[in-house]
């Protein structure tokens, strides 16, 4: 398969565009679980679901 000058690098940019929002997204879940309101939401409903106090 030849591929064609002007796509050269295209994947490349495809997996750093990937990278990158998944960073992004990290980021973003790391700002929400700081949260004191989601953590304890998150810890209340993990203990529910165990049937701890």
């Amino acid at each position: 398969m030849k591929i064609i000058n002007s796509e050269r690098g295209a994947i490349t940019a495809e997996y750093a565009i990937a990278t990158l929002a998944g960073v992004a997204f990290a980021g973003l879940m790391l700002l929400v679980m700081r949260s004191e309101e989601v953590r304890s939401l998150l810890f209340g409903l993990v203990a529910r679901a165990l049937g701890v106090g």
